[in-house]
């Protein structure tokens, strides 16, 4: 028997059809992974699934084991048994960890909360999802990757029979990894059914019993891990074959446009450098890899030349052939740079304005006169860049915070492209975004390159960072500790530098 059926589940928004008769099966004790590009509607299909959207504003049918059900919100879902992980952590930052993993079902006596009993119960699912830490502790003090595991923990809690996992890996280290995969392989020995959306094909082959594809709302295949593969999968996912994954391109790069010399960064909060005595150079169109593990210091070393970073900066930054000094935003983008950073969310975009003000919040200068926007340049400039990099929108006034996270990455882009930087910084460029749209990014990458902008790159993926760049720089512990060219790098030798090994 299957612990969950949908069927010709149809949902539409205005202007876009976002699920088209879509139908999916999960059976008791199986790991299921729906694979798709941003867009496809896998998201919106597990909202659905979640009452997130509840029934009337979508056709079709759910049934769980067996039975038809109808969810009026996501307490009917919770009791039904469905527990789920969103790409976007949702965690009160400012209650102890104990208190977010019982949000809503605090153990009661009279009335009264247990905090005993909460504390010993939410202490027992830490240790699950292998948590050394105490559940009283301020979320806000927790790195995402822990954040991550506490969702997990919440999700663990309620005992679901069907768990729904939104790239859940995304933000996790190695090891915290490990540890997730390691809960999933039990929970398929306990009859979980377990629904695993990501866009990182080896997690998706290691783990997997079968794959379904969403393309474009629409279900394309459902297919057995043991009968296909990853070129299979990724060519059903964008309908087309991609036939090299990093179009690397040999470059000739030209004079330095940017160089750092003996560049420290400090903590915002404590007296310690998290960058030490940095020297780095990067070239008309080059593309600088730079690798290393998580906090290892990259992201800081971003934000401080971008000016965004809160702790205090020393050495020199010098911009071709000149010396600058980049105290704020203001003066990166004065002198060039242009930073799309990991965040997107919280420091790339402004969610509740629409595509059109997002794409030229950085570059209204050059199109206002005596501070009045010219709105048909802002209107022709936006609308180039939706067609050039082929962002999936409504229109240009659709908020952009309703967009998947591909298309959402395209505007960040946009926004950059359009003020013509000098240097472009792209701190994780890719991350929680399918195949075919990073494709799109890596040609973007090399079409950049090409036209003589300098570009750093920031990636936790060595698959890209060695598919991608001229030079590769590792980082470890602030510092930059080994350089190789493109034609040296391996996997390898890259993670040998970032552990310290031999």
């Amino acid at each position: 028997m299957y612990a969950l059926e949908m069927m010709d589940i149809t949902k539409e928004f205005p202007g876009v059809k976002a699920l088209d008769r879509v139908s999916f099966k999960v059976k008791k004790g199986e790991i299921h992974a729906l694979c798709g590009e941003n867009g496809a509607g896998k998201s919106t299909l597990m909202k659905v699934l979640s009452g997130l959207y509840p029934v009337g504003t979508y056709s079709g049918t759910i049934r769980i084991d067996g039975q038809e059900v109808m969810f009026r919100h996501i307490v009917d879902a919770e009791n039904a048994g469905i527990a789920i992980i969103h790409q976007e952590l949702a965690l009160v930052k400012e209650m102890t960890v104990g208190e977010n993993l019982f949000l809503g079902r605090e153990p009661k006596k009279f009335g009264i909360v247990q905090w005993d009993e909460l504390y010993y119960e939410a202490e027992k699912w830490l240790k699950k999802v292998g948590l050394d830490i105490a559940p009283q502790t301020k979320m806000q003090s927790l790195g995402i990757g822990q954040q991550q595991l506490v969702e997990i923990a919440k999700a663990l809690a309620k005992q679901a029979k069907i768990l729904i996992l939104d790239e859940p890996t995304a933000a996790l280290t190695e090891s915290e990894v490990e540890i997730l995969l390691g809960i999933l392989e039990q929970l398929r020995s306990q009859g979980v059914a377990c629904i695993y959306i990501s866009h990182k094909m080896p997690e998706v082959f290691r783990l997997a019993d079968s794959i379904t594809v969403l393309r474009d709302g629409k279900s394309i295949a459902t297919l057995s891990r043991t009968k296909t593969n990853e070129d299979q999968i990724v060519s059903l996912m964008v309908g087309r074959e991609l036939t090299e994954r990093y179009p690397y391109m040999k470059r000739n790069p030209q004079e330095v446009v940017l160089e750092v010399k003996h560049y420290s960064v400090w903590h915002k909060d404590k007296p310690m450098k998290v960058n030490h005595d940095i020297d780095l150079s990067v070239r008309k169109g080059e593309i600088v890899g730079i690798a290393g593990l998580m906090g290892a210091g990259r992201t800081e070393l971003a934000m401080s030349l971008f000016g965004a970073y809160e702790g205090k900066v020393e050495g020199e930054v010098w911009i071709e052939g000149k010396k600058v000094r980049i105290r704020t935003v203001q003066d990166a983008i004065r002198e060039g740079i242009a930073l799309v950073t990991e965040d997107r969310k919280r420091l790339g975009l402004v969610l509740g304005m629409d595509v059109k003000a997002n794409t030229t919040l950085a570059s209204l200068k050059n199109m206002s006169k005596f501070g009045v926007i010219n709105q048909n340049e802002e209107l022709k400039w936006s609308q180039n860049y939706v067609q050039e990099l082929r962002t999936k929108t409504a229109s240009l006034e659709t908020p952009v915070g309703t967009l998947s996270g591909g298309n959402q990455q395209k505007v960040v882009l946009a926004k950059w492209l359009m003020a013509k930087p000098k240097i472009l910084i792209l701190d994780e460029p890719t991350r929680g975004i399918d195949v075919g749209a990073k494709y799109e990014i890596y040609h973007l990458m090399n079409k950049l390159a090409e036209e003589g902008v300098a570009i750093i790159m920031i990636s936790s993926e060595l698959p890209e960072i060695l598919g991608m760049s001229d030079r590769i720089l590792v980082m470890r512990e602030g510092r930059i500790v080994k350089q190789f060219t493109h034609e040296e790098a391996t996997q390898e030798n890259i993670m040998m530098a970032a552990t310290g090994g031999k």
